[in-house]
């Protein structure tokens, strides 16, 4: 480990106090470790602040909040003798360490950059014993990155603000992921369901057999759950009759199929009565073998799977287990490796650490001859590791009351995983069964396959969800007994809405960001109103169908998956490869310019296109179209403005009809009807457009009563001049706003009422500057920005 200095401390800089914390502890007194609370510099929010006239050079400010932070690591920077950067191990890691040396102003040669895959004491004086220097290429690769996407968000959000609504965003990653969920729910309502029908069957090896109205009976019942018996609880049942299920596979020599009950009925009245026996049985062995341990995309979707984790809370948890968990009288400890990786790679130590744990506590049998071994994928790193516990002997049973219940969760599933995957493959009996009757039709053939778990190898710490029936002992010949069959109709089913695991898992195979960026992208483009999760799968809203289709037609390179594709391996080619980042950045703007600049002409406003309906207008009768408001898509009159009709529609594009509440409209006496809007259910007048007057409602449905009117005070509103300060009540009581709101929202303290009329009756108020006014109502703009600093 290198030495500090004799004329001051060596200063070591990571991104959080718990990391820091945990390191502190492992190095000498002669070292202080502090927290640059992630990100101190950045492109400034307001503005593109990259100069692409000048080869895109970007401009870095301090960032909001971290001057403070930015003042105490100059401060201590200043005296020391040597600059550690030991920020996390990622390119994001890497520029907030080259931030950081720009910032501090440390001379190069002192500045060292040291990285490590566990906050362990080996893993850190290992790191301090061989620093190495900021990498460069890293470095261009983020900014590459950073600048084309502060690129497309910056020049296409402010077009779909003027073309499509106010706030919105467009994002080189996150719209495609919107895309997706669009393109899938076009397929789903695009599906048409083909009828087709099923023979199943229940036999029995015991002869005679009485089951059938007993089966009857256990099918219909509550089970233990009170929904239905589960498919375990069938075949226990099952079982202990030496009964199974079985299919029907073949009439005569060709595969049954049936498009419709006349069909299936045809074959069902054949088999009604026949004799069925054994025609074949097959016995084999077969093995499944453990997973690779996880990486970033494999462990946010088995915590969606496992423990019902978002993604964004997944990557919350993993990073504390990582930087340090308090435990007690062990102090601050890192429980597992660096969360954000790609590699399934695995050190020697830490295999050998496994395969001694698994032998000494499970036995010679769970322990492959040779360690398991994962073929890497395409484009991982492998000089990370796969995100393991640093420590197998610290079980998850020994931390669970020192822990939070989701970080005792999540390091239970890491540490399960891990050690699953060093462990012996499970074993299976499967037999495979045929069973046979000679009918009118021809011979019919029925098919069914058992399975029994012979050794549990890795299931044993990983778990087996298996459903598998389990057949009794037959030999060919044998005749068995038809407990139960029955013609069952059946549709096919259209493809399945994503949820958090299936989406990220698609992303990862269509290398569409990295799976560090997935829990970012999946909140933001909820947060956007793109997408909305119901009953834990995505559904893409109109507002997310609407930005699609403008982006797709304007934009279609961005929107190319192929392209993301494309582009995600170009910005690891700069660090892995050298490649030229300016380069890639010229290659991708010349294009995407020209498609800025034509949809700048041409991109027509979404409240302005219609799509035609199959709905009449009730008033006039003429066709009703789909417009786009503010609340999404609804059924208009094509013939507005003269007839403005207007109603709801679902999510499918279906008319839904106003219902009429009880309440009568306290202006014009018509009836009040039930409506949607951006904040809520609300009772709008029935004569709307003629009458505009609108009902609060409550949680429960029922009516809020009306609002006071705001009290006029006499006095003139200091920022717009034109308007008057009323007194208004909110949730934390009154307070004084302008009557021009929302025009101007100027807001003042009920409690400079008597003296602002005081000094309006003197001539004094309002003053001519807001600096004027800011200063008689005692706010203080210095003060404020240095708060908002803090």
């Amino acid at each position: 480990m290198a030495k500090a200095g004799s004329n001051g401390k060596s200063l070591v800089i990571v991104e959080s106090p718990a990391k820091a914390k945990t390191i502190n502890k492992y190095l000498g007194g002669g070292f202080e470790v502090k927290a640059s609370m992630g990100h101190v510099r950045d492109l400034p929010a307001k503005g593109i602040n990259v100069d692409i006239e000048n080869d895109f050079a970007p401009t870095y400010d301090i960032m909001p909040g971290k001057r403070k932070t930015v003042t105490s690591l100059k401060a201590s920077a200043k005296n020391c003798k040597e600059l550690y950067l030991a920020t996390d191990l990622d390119r994001e890691g890497e520029a907030i360490a080259w931030h950081l040396a720009q910032i501090l102003g440390v001379p190069a040669e002192r500045v060292y950059r040291v990285i490590f895959n566990a906050i362990t004491k080996s893993a850190i004086q290992e790191a301090f014993a061989k620093p190495g220097r900021v990498d460069m290429d890293k470095v261009m690769a983020q900014q590459a990155r950073r600048i084309l996407d502060r690129i497309v968000g910056y020049q296409i959000s402010p077009l779909l603000w003027k073309k499509v609504a106010k706030g919105l965003s467009a994002g080189r990653v996150q719209s495609v992921a919107v895309k997706l969920i669009v393109e899938r729910e076009r397929e789903i309502r695009a599906f048409e369901p083909q009828e087709y029908w099923l023979i199943p069957a229940v036999f029995t090896t015991d002869l005679p057999s009485s089951y059938g109205q007993a089966w009857r009976g256990f099918i219909e019942s509550e089970g233990k759950s009170g929904k239905g018996p589960t498919v375990a609880e069938q075949n226990e049942w099952l079982a202990e009759r030496n009964a199974f299920r079985a299919e029907l596979s073949t009439v005569g020599t060709k595969k049954f199929k049936a498009g419709n009950e006349t069909e299936a009925k045809r074959v069902y009245e054949a088999l009604e009565g026949a004799e069925f026996k054994v025609a074949a049985v097959e016995k084999k062995e077969s093995k499944s073998r453990p997973g690779p341990p996880f990486i970033t995309s494999t462990l946010q979707q088995g915590a969606v799977n496992r423990l019902g984790f978002t993604a964004k809370r997944t990557m919350r948890v993993a990073q504390q287990l990582y930087e340090g968990i308090d435990l007690g009288s062990m102090g601050s400890l890192g429980l597992i490796t660096y969360m954000r990786t790609d590699s399934t790679h695995l050190s020697p130590e830490a295999i050998n650490e496994a395969r001694h744990y698994i032998g000494m506590h499970y036995g010679r049998e769970y322990l492959p001859a040779k360690a398991n071994a994962f073929r890497a994928k395409r484009n991982a790193q492998q000089a990370h590791e796969a995100i393991r516990p640093t420590d197998v002997d610290m079980t998850p049973e020994d931390i669970k009351s020192l822990v939070s219940n989701e970080q005792y969760k999540l390091y239970d599933l890491i540490w399960r995983r891990f050690m699953a995957c060093q462990m012996s493959p499970a074993k299976w009996d499967v037999t495979n069964l045929e069973i046979t009757a000679q009918t009118d039709i021809g011979p019919c053939g029925y098919k069914t396959t058992g399975r029994v778990l012979r050794f549990d190898g890795f299931t044993k710490v990983w778990g087996v969800s298996s459903t598998d029936q389990v057949l009794p002992s037959m030999e060919v010949g044998r005749q068995v007994e038809a407990v139960d069959m029955k013609a069952e109709q059946h549709f096919t089913k259209g493809p399945a809405r994503y949820t958090e695991a299936s989406l990220v898992k698609t992303l990862e195979k269509e290398g569409i960001g990295r799976p560090s960026t997935y829990a970012s992208i999946i909140s933001t483009i909820q947060d956007r109103k793109y997408v909305e999760l119901r009953e834990k799968k995505f559904r893409a809203t109109d507002l997310g169908e609407v930005v699609t289709d403008k982006l797709n037609e304007f934009f279609p390179t961005i929107m190319d998956i192929a392209f993301t594709r494309d582009m995600e391996e170009q910005l690891d080619k700069i660090e892995e490869q050298h490649l030229d980042w300016l380069g890639v950045l010229h290659k991708f703007y010349v294009p995407f310019k020209e498609q800025l600049d034509k949809a700048s002409e041409q991109m027509k406003h979404a409240k302005a296109e219609t799509q035609p309906s199959e709905y009449k207008c009730p008033q006039c009768g003429a066709a009703m179209v789909y417009r786009f408001g503010r609340n999404g898509r609804f059924l208009s009159c094509s013939t507005y403005p003269k007839c403005k009709y207007a109603c709801p529609c679902d999510s499918e594009g279906k008319m839904v009809e106003e219902k009429v509440s009880e309440h009568k409209c306290p202006k014009c006496g018509k009836n009040m009807v039930h409506k949607n809007g951006r904040y809520g259910p609300f009772l709008g007048c029935s004569d709307y457009p003629n009458c505009k007057t609108i009902l609060g409602l409550d949680k429960e449905g029922n009516v809020l009563p009306p609002k006071e009117p705001p009290e006029p005070t006499g006095v003139r509103c200091y920022k717009c001049k034109e308007g008057e300060l009323v007194i208004r009540k909110g949730k934390k009581g009154p307070f004084m706003g302008c009557n021009k709101f929302p025009r101007c929202r100027t807001i003042v303290s009920i409690k400079q009422l008597e003296q602002l009329k005081a000094l309006q009756s003197e001539g004094k108020w309002p003053p001519k500057t807001i600096e004027e006014a800011d200063a008689i109502l005692g706010r203080k703009k210095a003060k404020k920005s240095s708060k908002a600093g803090k």
